[in-house]
């Protein structure tokens, strides 16, 4: 399913970019994705195979309307290969090429209690500098992790929480 929605998502993302659409199809992408997640009901009847493509395409029409010839086509395409339950697959591969299109890095800041803007902002802009790209910055707080921080860039994760120091201590007594 993985490769399905590679493929899928790799040829959406290159004509959406070939026809200067690509900001608009990534943003229809996700409201849809988000929709159908949220909404039991869509997912049973894109999903099912109880439902006619004919159907499908029809209860489409209804439910998308004023977004991009493209999205539309791609979306009855997935219904009509039934490979509708890709879709969000196919959302977080399209991610990954628009950040990618986009340099864009995704950073997580998470500590024990809510830090002041500045101090996150400070954080992205250092990691900014270091990697030569663009930084798109959350934060949140998660009290179990005690105190310090810990930095999700990309794929890798700096902990310098004391949760991790106590786990680290623990093993070295043990």
């Amino acid at each position: 399913m993985e490769e399905i929605a590679t493929v899928y998502a790799r040829s959406l993302f290159e004509v959406a970019q070939e026809q200067k659409k690509l900001e608009q199809v990534h943003d229809q992408l996700g409201e849809f994705a988000d929709a159908l997640d949220e909404t039991r009901e869509l997912q049973v009847f894109f999903f099912s195979p109880y439902f006619s493509t004919q159907e499908k395409k029809d209860g489409l029409k209804k439910a998308v309307s004023g977004t991009e010839d493209i999205f539309e086509n791609f979306l009855e395409l997935l219904i009509e290969k039934h490979r509708m339950p890709a879709v969000f697959r196919v959302r977080r591969e399209l991610d990954r090429l628009w950040e990618k299109e986009h340099q864009l890095l995704p950073v997580e800041v998470t500590s024990a209690i809510e830090l002041d803007k500045q101090t996150v902002k400070q954080i992205g802009d250092r990691i900014g500098e270091q990697t030569g790209q663009k930084v798109e910055l959350s934060a949140k707080v998660e009290p179990d992790i005690l105190g310090g921080i810990v930095v999700r860039v990309g794929n890798s994760i700096i902990d310098a929480s004391i949760r991790a120091r106590l786990e680290q201590l623990r093993k070295q007594v043990t």
